[in-house]
């Protein structure tokens, strides 16, 4: 969950304002290698196409008939390892909210055309358990009630799933969960109360987690920061503590919050080959994490709604398309980086570029760390973190989480003002953080932190492409520069970028 100095919902008379809002962008990919080119790529559409399961039920396959068999019941009755085929036609469990399918290790469920399991608005999730290694594949799973931060299919972030080729939709809480080894491949994740998937396991960390070719589409209808003020629990997907994640080919797009957002000790994320677009907060937050590339993305028509309230509010932070928060590269901790790379992207018409922060009051053991009870992967408890041993090194150091070594290289951002509805206070980069004040005992005050993100950190942006009237802030949000004064001292950001008021016309 970010924290600047504040947290704020999102208000839904911005609405009307942004209604009105066309974004009207051509489609393109780019390498991380050159200036981005203009290859064409569409978005990954899922939605109304997922592939069909078999007419016909799989040799040895345990038939399930709409109407006449329960699956769960079967389920329980056969042993493990056994493949269910769902006819054609609308399945549905008892009329117990708790009524759910518990697979056991190495099930497999495969729908045939037009299979559905439907929670009637009665079933709180659809699979449960623990059991290893299940495969759900061709089925649409709809009208389940889970809980906020609970989750409909793999409700309890078992290992070594395989969920392809489905249709997750219209439930409360989340269409999925994930555990390690998880394979998410090709699924129509959409309309959802609150997140299209919650990477998340009550303990230890996930690792190697494949999320590819995807659409998440529209989640959070539940808006659950108006419910719950400041909860950073909302958008398309939410990853904790996620140790090693692909998140490739996937069309993440209208959701009502971020589309993709890393919270708290993930580490070697790979996000690539994505389009991301038409989100109403940012399209990444990779907050209080290490270790990241994100490469040859179009990124498109983004936190428009944020943005606009935030001018609406008077508050000149500025509002990310890309936000890193307290994230940066770490060689000391092991991934396929040590750095935070970002490269190789097509940014168009969002409402502002990137933003790297750093709250000087956010570390661990800090009331403002509202991670809490979490610390950083440089140290193995809170309590270590506490005056007077936080005072000295190493602890100063590693009880932050740093926005550090973060590499910006080879983007084209691209932004035509009059499209987004924009008048001040969009097309913005920034690097920053706030003067430091609280706790009493933090090592932190003043602008310590503020130096340390700005100048002393390794974060650069260099050869990059802008088009549009971008505008630069360093070191906190009372200043916006001119290209002239980012690329001179003592900034010396965007060595070799190249900058144009317009797109050259063919």
């Amino acid at each position: 969950m970010i924290t600047r100095t504040t947290s704020r919902s999102r208000h839904r008379r911005i609405a009307a304002v942004l209604a009105s809002v066309v974004v009207a962008a051509g489609l393109t990919s780019c390498t991380t290698d050159e200036p981005v080119t203009d290859r064409p790529v569409r978005p990954m559409k899922v939605c109304g196409r997922t592939e069909p399961g078999p007419a016909k039920p799989p040799s040895g396959a345990v038939v399930v008939r709409p109407g006449t068999d329960d699956l769960a019941e079967l389920t329980e009755q056969h042993p493990a390892g056994t493949t269910f085929w769902l006819a054609t036609g609308v399945h549905v469990l008892a009329e117990s909210e708790f009524a759910q399918v518990i697979p056991k290790k190495g099930n497999t469920y495969v729908g045939a055309p037009g299979a559905v399991l439907d929670g009637r608005k009665v079933n709180r999730y659809a699979f449960a358990g623990k059991a290893d290694k299940v495969t759900i594949q061709h089925v649409t799973v709809r009208n389940f009630v889970a809980p906020g931060n609970e989750s409909v299919v793999n409700h309890n972030s078992a290992n070594h799933w395989v969920i392809e080729h489905n249709t997750i939709s219209d439930n409360s809480g989340a269409a999925m969960a994930a555990g390690k080894g998880q394979r998410i491949r090709f699924n129509c994740l959409r309309d959802n109360g609150q997140y299209g998937i919650n990477a998340y396991q009550d303990s230890g960390t996930i690792t190697d987690l494949v999320v590819h070719g995807n659409e998440i589409a529209g989640n959070n209808t539940d808006d659950w920061e108006a419910k719950i003020a400041g909860c950073g629990c909302t958008g398309g997907v939410k990853f904790w503590a996620v140790d090693g994640a692909d998140v490739t080919g996937n069309w993440v797009h209208h959701n009502h919050g971020p589309g993709l957002w890393a919270d708290t000790n993930n580490n070697d994320f790979v996000i690539r080959d994505n389009v991301i677009s038409d989100n109403e907060g940012a399209a990444i937050i990779y907050e209080t994490s290490y270790n990241a590339v994100i490469a040859d993305n179009l990124i498109r028509g983004n936190n428009l709604l944020d943005g606009r309230e935030f001018v609406t509010d008077g508050d000149p932070f500025p509002s990310a398309t890309i936000y890193v928060s307290e994230s940066g590269g770490e060689p000391r901790i092991p991934a396929r980086t040590d750095r935070l790379v970002i490269s190789g992207n097509r940014f168009v018409d969002n409402w502002s570029g990137i933003t790297l922060w750093e709250n000087a009051d956010r570390f661990c053991n800090s009331p403002h760390n509202t991670s809490s009870g979490h610390c950083t992967l440089l140290v193995d408890d809170v309590e270590q973190c506490r005056s007077p041993a936080i005072k000295r090194e190493p602890l100063r150091d590693d009880c932050r989480w740093k926005t550090q070594r973060v590499d910006i290289h080879h983007n084209r951002f691209e932004v035509d003002t009059t499209k987004i509805g924009c008048e001040y206070l969009c097309a913005r980069m920034a690097v920053l953080a706030n003067f430091g004040t609280s706790p009493s005992w933090s090592p932190y005050h003043g602008s310590d932190i503020q130096d340390a993100i700005t100048f002393k950190q390794d974060n650069r942006w260099h050869d990059n492409v802008y088009i549009g009237p971008w505008r630069f802030m360093a070191f906190d949000t009372d200043t916006l520069l001119e290209p002239s004064v980012w690329q001179s001292a003592p900034h010396r950001q965007d060595r070799g970028s190249v900058f144009s008021l317009r797109a050259e016309q063919p």
